[in-house]
C-alpha cells in the first residue's frame, strides 16, 4: 500500500433544494413582487375595459379594447398635461442638481464660521410635514402673483435638504490634493467645483436626478393647489378631473395612469444600478 495519504474527495455542495433559508428567502421575495405588481397589472387590465366591464375584477378582459387609449391619446388636455409634467419635473431637477449641489460643496470643502449650524438648520426643514409648508407657499404665491403660473408649481422644491445631505456626504470623500492643485493651476472656484469636483459625486448627482424627477413626476398635493387653470394642470392632477361627482371613469382614469407610468418605468429599467448604487454609497458615507 502506498504511504502518502490519498486527499479526501471535495464534498459535493449542496443542491438547491438542501437549502431551506435560500428557499424561504427567495419565496418570499416572489410573494413580495405578486403583491407589488398586483396593482400595476389591474391598472393596465383596467385600461383595456370598457365602462360596463370596470367592476369586473378578471385580470384579462374578456373583450379587451385600445379605445381608451385612442380617447385619452386624442383628448388635447392630455398632451398639454404631460408637457407640463415633463417641464417641471425637468426643471426642479436641473435646479436641484445645480444648487443642491453648490451648497453641499461650501459645506464639505469650506471652513467658515457657522457651518455646522447652516448645516443643521437646512436638515432640520427635513422634519417639517409638506402639509405645514403648504399655507405659507400659498399665501407666497399669491402675494408676488405666482398662482396659475409654472414659477408657481415649481419654486417649493428647486433646492431641497436631503439634496444637500445626500451630496455633501460625497463632497466630503472628495480629496482635497486634487482641489488645491487645481487651484495652483489657476482655477476659479466655481471652475474647480464645475470641472474637478463635480465628476466625482456623479454616483450621487444620478441618485438625486432620478429621485427628484420622479417625486416632481407624481407630485399632486401642491400642484392641485396652486393651479385653477387646466392648461396649468400636471399628470397627475388632470387625471383627477376623470372624477366627476357624478360618476368616476375608472377606465379612463386608469388609461391615462397607465401612460404616466410609462416614462417612470423606463427610468426605474434604465437607471436602477445608479439609484441603487448612489443610495448604497450615501448610506456608508453617512
Amino acid at each position: 500500500m502506498n504511504g502518502t495519504a490519498q486527499a479526501a474527495p471535495p464534498s459535493p455542495r449542496r443542491p438547491f433544494a438542501a437549502r431551506p433559508g435560500r428557499i424561504v428567502a427567495w419565496t418570499i421575495l416572489f410573494l413580495g413582487g405578486v403583491v407589488m405588481m398586483t396593482p400595476l397589472l389591474f391598472m393596465f387590465s383596467t385600461s383595456l375595459k370598457t365602462a360596463s366591464d370596470v367592476y369586473d375584477l378578471r385580470l384579462i378582459p374578456q373583450t379587451p379594447t385600445l379605445a381608451n387609449y385612442i380617447q385619452v391619446l386624442a383628448d388635447g388636455r392630455f398632451a398639454r398635461w404631460f408637457f407640463n409634467s415633463i417641464f417641471v419635473a425637468t426643471v426642479v431637477t436641473l435646479s436641484c442638481l445645480f444648487f443642491d449641489s453648490l451648497v453641499a460643496y461650501t459645506l464639505a470643502k469650506f471652513q467658515f464660521r457657522g457651518r455646522q449650524v447652516v448645516f443643521i438648520a437646512i436638515l432640520s426643514t427635513l422634519m417639517i410635514p409638506t402639509e405645514m409648508l403648504v399655507i405659507p407657499w400659498y399665501l407666497m404665491s399669491s402675494q408676488f402673483g405666482w398662482l396659475d403660473t409654472y414659477w408657481g408649481i415649481m419654486f417649493p422644491g428647486l433646492i431641497t435638504a436631503f439634496g444637500v445631505f445626500l451630496l455633501k456626504q460625497f463632497f466630503e470623500t472628495v480629496p482635497n490634493d486634487f482641489l488645491e492643485a487645481a487651484r495652483i493651476d489657476g482655477l476659479n472656484e466655481f471652475t474647480i467645483w464645475w470641472k474637478v469636483a463635480l465628476p466625482l459625486v456623479t454616483p450621487a448627482l444620478s441618485a438625486l436626478a432620478i429621485f427628484t424627477f420622479l417625486g416632481n413626476w407624481t407630485a399632486f398635493f401642491w400642484p392641485l393647489i396652486v393651479t385653477t387653470d387646466q392648461t396649468l394642470y400636471t399628470l397627475p392632477v388632470g387625471l383627477s378631473s376623470f372624477a366627476v361627482e357624478q360618476s368616476i371613469q375608472w377606465e379612463m382614469i386608469m388609461t391615462g395612469a397607465a401612460l404616466a407610468t410609462v416614462p417612470t418605468l423606463l427610468i426605474f429599467l434604465f437607471f436602477q444600478r445608479y439609484i441603487v448604487r448612489g443610495v448604497m454609497l450615501a448610506g456608508v458615507k453617512g
